[in-house]
């Protein structure tokens, strides 16, 4: 017989945390196997992309869990902490990993000091982000306060692949790699700071939108699809840069950006 203690698991949400966490694995590994060929005296550049799209599958995997828990009221502890634990792995030590076998080996003890601070930096912000989450849970704030660590995992993923793209042979990423590090030490200060981010909890199943605008995600889907190379960095910058400049934006045009419609509050995410 279960011990009344025993946490319930819901199972469309956490099997999307699973898929999160298999994509962190899955770049993790890939990124030891480019180690061993560079080492050897090989080209890593595939493992490199299968690595990049593993971190940014993660990041797809982690927009949908708390979606589906919001939408069936699943949400739960346990949800909460298998999805920071999961998030620990792919957006902490796989990006981290992979700019450290990018460029930061060569630096030695600095360049583990570097990696290490992202990771540092990335787990203490899921466990303030639980700790808050589970102290307002009759009324959680719709807003992120610092940089959300899937998004700076995305953003390191992206420009790497960017910088990848650039490179005529597509093997390796040359010079560009140097300005990896700084990126690294910037969004780790950027997860603890007080600029306000939106958690978009508002856009779920139900959220309206008109034909044109529709349309005009359906076409931004499509060319980010046709153009993954640059695509997505592009989309991850700009959503860096919105919360320096969205105080400045109008609340309607907020509104509209961010689909932010209704004033119930949101539950949680898992």
């Amino acid at each position: 017989m279960p011990s009344p203690n025993e946490p319930k698991i819901y199972l469309l949400p956490n099997l999307m945390t699973a898929g999160n966490l298999f994509c962190g694995f899955a770049a993790t590994l890939r990124i030891i196997e480019a180690a061993t060929l560079v080492t050897n005296g090989h080209s890593a550049g595939t493992l490199y992309h299968e690595a990049i799209a593993f971190i940014l599958g993660a990041c797809v995997f982690d927009l949908l869990d708390g979606r589906l828990a919001r939408l069936g009221g699943h949400e739960s502890p346990f949800g909460r902490e298998f999805d920071s634990l999961a998030d620990t792995i792919s957006f902490g030590i796989a990006p981290a990993l992979l700019v450290y076998q990018i460029v930061l080996r060569d630096f030695q003890r600095t360049g583990w000091l570097i990696a290490f601070f992202f990771l540092l930096c990335g787990t203490l912000r899921l466990a303030r982000f639980n700790c808050v989450a589970a102290a307002n849970a009759d009324k959680p704030e719709k807003d992120f306060s610092g940089f959300p660590i899937p998004a700076a995992a995305g953003l390191i993923a992206s420009l790497t692949l960017f910088m990848l793209w650039l490179q005529a042979d597509d093997r390796t990423i040359g010079p560009w790699k140097h300005a990896l590090p700084p990126l690294l030490i910037f969004l780790s200060f950027m997860m603890f700071s007080h600029v306000k981010y939106p958690s978009f909890k508002s856009v779920n199943w139900r959220t309206q939108r008109s034909i044109s605008g529709f349309l005009g995600l359906i076409f931004l889907l499509a060319f980010t699809a046709m153009n993954y190379q640059w695509m997505p960095a592009v989309l991850f910058v700009s959503f860096l840069i919105y919360g320096f400049v969205r105080p400045f934006i109008s609340k309607t045009i907020r509104k509209e950006i961010e689909e932010d419609e209704t004033d119930e509050p949101e539950s949680p995410v898992i």
